[in-house]
Formats: C-alpha cells, sequence, structure tokens
C-alpha cells in the first residue's frame, strides 16, 4: 500500500512539474506586438494643399502576404528571393491597415478634411495607394532597413489626374524585430509627407 501511495505522489509531482515547464514554455514563446507608436506632429509640418481642402481616401492595397499581422523580413545579402517571418514578433494589424491609417492621420494633421469611402463625393478627389513592397530588408549581418514602395493615384470624378510611385528607406536603429518596427514606422511617415507634397503639385480643375 505504500508503495503505491509513494508512486502516486511520484507521478504528481512530475505532472506538476511537466505542468509549470510547459507555462514557462509557452510564456517564453508570446509574441511582441508591435505598431507604429503615435503620430506626434512635427514642428515641420506641412499643410494641406490649397486647391484640396478635401480627399477621400481609399484602403490601401498590396500582396496578400501584408493581409496579416506577420513581420517580414529579407536578408538580401543572402537570398533576396526569400520573405521571412520573425518569430515571436507580430504587428497590431495587419500593414496596409496600419500604412492607411497612418496616411490619414498625417493629412488630417495637415489641416485636410480626409474622408473614407463611404463619403465619397463626386465633388472630392479619391486618393488610391497600392503598396508594391514593406519589409525590413538585412543588407548585411548587423546592418538592415524598412523599405516601403508604393504607387498612389489620384482621381476626380473617376479621371486619374496624377499618379506617383514612392519609395522610402530608413535605416534600422537595430537589426532585429524593434529595430525594423522603427525604421518600418520612420519610413511611413516620411511617405506621408511624400504624397502631400505631392498632392499640392497636382492640378485638381476639370479640363
Amino acid at each position: 500500500m505504500r508503495t503505491n501511495v509513494t508512486a502516486y505522489r511520484s507521478f504528481i509531482a512530475l505532472a506538476v512539474t511537466l505542468v509549470l515547464a510547459g507555462c514557462a514554455s509557452n510564456k517564453a514563446q508570446e509574441s511582441t506586438t508591435y505598431d507604429f507608436g503615435p503620430a506626434a506632429m512635427t514642428q515641420q509640418a506641412a499643410t494641406a494643399p490649397a486647391g484640396m481642402p478635401a480627399l477621400v481616401v481609399m484602403d490601401a492595397t498590396g500582396p496578400a502576404a501584408l493581409e496579416n499581422e506577420r513581420m517580414y523580413y529579407r536578408l538580401n545579402y543572402a537570398d533576396a528571393l526569400q520573405a521571412r517571418t520573425y518569430a515571436n514578433s507580430r504587428w497590431a494589424s495587419n500593414p496596409l491597415q496600419m500604412l492607411t491609417q497612418r496616411v490619414k492621420t498625417r493629412l488630417a494633421q495637415s489641416g485636410m478634411k480626409v474622408l473614407s469611402s463611404t463619403d465619397a463625393s463626386t465633388n472630392v478627389p479619391l486618393l488610391r495607394v497600392e503598396v508594391d513592397d514593406f519589409v525590413h530588408a538585412f543588407t548585411g549581418v548587423a546592418q538592415s532597413e524598412g523599405q516601403i514602395t508604393l504607387r498612389a493615384s489620384l482621381f476626380s470624378d473617376h479621371r486619374l489626374l496624377d499618379q506617383r510611385s514612392f519609395t522610402r528607406t530608413t535605416s534600422s536603429p537595430s537589426a532585429d524585430a524593434p529595430g525594423g518596427a522603427r525604421a518600418l514606422a520612420a519610413s511611413t511617415d516620411a511617405l506621408a509627407a511624400d504624397i502631400l507634397a505631392w498632392l499640392a503639385t497636382v492640378d485638381t480643375r476639370k479640363r
């Protein structure tokens, strides 16, 4: 009888040990979530184009790989054709949604009235953004940058007014997921400023 009790206690102790080990393992593998951080106003913030007080901004589109929360990186110095993902790091929402929101925020900060697709009007220009690349790219073992390439198109009454391609590359402060997140956030802010500057050059008058 004593032998059975001893064996039972040993079994319980082993089970508890395995459960605790499993909990520790799961905790170690929990994902860290990143976003672009607060969109703080800058002292040199651009102002809205005088001839474009309002703008409909459509949701950005892009490759299917950007429609989820995975954080992608490429080792360009080894194999630029292979897209890898960070195992324990992810975006708070997919990059297309985050980029759309950041562009809207920066345009609104300039003084522009930013409208959604449901607010579309024949008298308000419409902006479409197509993202071609959004990645943390490594040029060396310890050197990396946040790269974004996109195409912006401005329409008025279904008529294309202008289209422009933009690319921004920002050096990462560290060669890891946190560094990539910071670099891509900086590249997104820079692209929003580029788009705003471009909009100021487009003639929206009917021809």
